[in-house]
């Protein structure tokens, strides 16, 4: 047998009959998370705003447990939960995938708008991790993934609000993984670069560096179930540009964002029309 198909057994073998709830399970990085955990053998959920969706992509994987989740309302979360483990068993595995991705300058940002990031990105994420770490703590295990973002370890211009909220994740998560670490239960933080989702129509991307793909996140989000750690970047070339920038220079570190495109791509150099229909339904136009 092949070292990559040993790795493969084991993280099957670690994955396999665990119960783990996907929120934002219905399309990109949470479906493809779904779908990977799936077919490891995982007891996945899907929750997910979106009913209709979400009801056609849990049928069309054969999962029991999908259904309409609302991360923002403590009730929704709750009861969502509740019924995975009446129909499951207790929770394993929570991965906070929902968010959202409004782009634009804040002057041109809706209050609105601004608050619905904050609710989706950061109290979503708060709330799904209280609501799973109550469950989990006095079962002394348990695992918290929290999908955050590079951009929680950068500036960006047009993303001002939703890079605010990734930064918000990482730090709640490295503290919370520090309060209860002792207690049996991990917390954890993916941080993928630009994803080809929804999330990132009718934008172009930084200059020299290609986006991630929905599987690339999912395989991580698996890795990290199998091996627990605090942190993942994805892709391993963006991450380490990232990381290495924090010993940078401001001023190179800043004139290097500009190199790449960082002033443009999410302001002026934007598809409107290809971008029409994610923001009309991250805002909540729809």
């Amino acid at each position: 047998m092949t070292d990559s198909g040993s790795v493969g057994l084991g993280r099957a073998a670690k994955v396999g009959g665990k119960v783990i709830v996907v929120t934002g399970g219905a399309r990109g990085i949470g479906l493809a998370t779904a779908t990977a955990l799936h077919k490891l053998g995982a007891k996945v959920a899907i929750g997910d705003i979106d009913e209709a969706t979400v009801k056609e992509s849990g049928a069309d994987l054969g999962l029991e447990v999908y259904g309409k989740l609302d991360v923002t309302d403590a009730n929704s979360f709750a009861d969502f939960l509740d019924q995975v483990e009446r129909q499951l068993g207790p929770i394993d595995v929570l991965v906070n995938n929902a968010g959202i991705m409004p782009v634009g300058r804040i002057i041109d940002e809706p209050d609105a708008v601004t608050r619905r990031i904050l609710d989706i990105n950061v109290y979503g994420v708060i709330l799904g991790s209280k609501l799973a770490a109550q469950r989990m703590v006095p079962r002394g295990q348990g695992h918290v993934i929290n999908i955050a973002s590079l951009a929680g370890e950068m500036h960006i211009v047009g993303l001002a609000t939703y890079v605010a909220s990734k930064h918000a994740v990482l730090g709640f998560t490295d503290s919370a993984r520090l309060e209860y670490r002792a207690a049996g239960v991990h917390f954890s933080s993916v941080l993928p670069t630009f994803v080809n989702t929804e999330l990132v129509a009718g934008t172009s991307g930084m200059k020299g560096f290609r986006n991630a793909e929905p599987a690339e996140i999912a395989e991580a989000v698996v890795g990290l179930i199998a091996q627990p750690k605090p942190r993942v970047r994805i892709t391993k070339i963006a991450g380490a540009m990232v990381t290495s920038q924090k010993f940078w220079p401001r001023r190179a570190a800043e004139a290097l964002n500009r190199l790449i495109g960082g002033d443009h791509v999410f302001t002026d150099q934007i598809d409107v029309e290809k971008r029409r229909a994610y923001e009309a339904r991250a805002r909540g136009e729809e």
